[in-house]
């Protein structure tokens, strides 16, 4: 590698690192502004109720004003790292995670699988929650990957929906309709039930699984 392309990549990873830590503070300063509602199907904001590790999933879309009430709520003394891809786009999330204490596991549902599953599960072994958008990081909308529903068999750990509703919101013109919350709106975070997934016997029954969850994460959209 040539010294100036080395010297590039280091300006470029700098940028990404800072963009990210931005961004995360702008997560935090908005949520602020805005008016929570929580309900909890799962016990899952109550500690102790969960003896092991988690997969939380909810929609690429709603990642935005999740993280900023992490610790009051699912990850109430618990420990939680966040998939993202390898890209750049990957580094500033994880650098935005970083700002609510957040972990990341690079990686992603389209590249780099293999490496993302098996970090999933080291993680998921080490006793800290994984959250994961199923559709991300490129979609389609609302498509929920397979990857999870591996990741749930071969670990044994359950899959806790997370739904995020609003009461007034911008919808940006993105793939996934990124959904950006009115200050001094309201925002409905609800934590599903607990789904635990069984050794799965064919490919027929592993589609209606996945079917299945991806229909339980649809309904708790306001716009499918």
């Amino acid at each position: 590698m040539s010294k100036k392309k080395k010297n590039s990549e280091i300006r470029e990873s700098r940028k990404t690192a800072i963009l990210g830590t931005v961004i995360g503070w702008i997560m935090k300063l908005w949520s602020a502004t805005l008016r929570y509602e929580f309900e909890d199907r799962c016990g899952i904001c109550t500690p102790g109720n969960f003896s092991g590790p988690v997969i939380f999933a909810l929609w690429h879309n709603r990642i935005f004003t999740i993280p900023p009430i992490w610790h009051k709520t699912g990850g109430k003394g618990r420990k939680t790292a966040v998939l993202t891809s390898a890209s750049h786009d990957g580094t500033t999330l994880a650098k935005a995670m970083d700002v609510f204490h957040l972990g990341a596991v690079r990686g992603s549902s389209s590249r780099r699988a293999v490496a993302a599953l098996l970090g999933m599960k080291r993680t998921l072994r080490d006793g800290v929650d994984i959250c994961i958008t199923p559709d991300g990081p490129r979609g389609p909308r609302y498509i929920f990957h397979p990857g999870v529903i591996k990741l749930a068999e071969s670990s044994g750990s359950p899959i806790i929906p997370i739904h995020a509703r609003y009461s007034s919101a911008w919808r940006l013109k993105t793939w996934d309709r990124f959904v950006l919350p009115k200050p001094l709106s309201k925002v409905h975070v609800t934590f599903g039930e607990a789904l635990h997934i069984s050794r799965i016997a064919d490919d027929a029954a592993f589609e209606t699984e996945r079917v299945r969850i991806e229909q339980i994460l649809r309904d708790g959209a306001d716009d499918v």
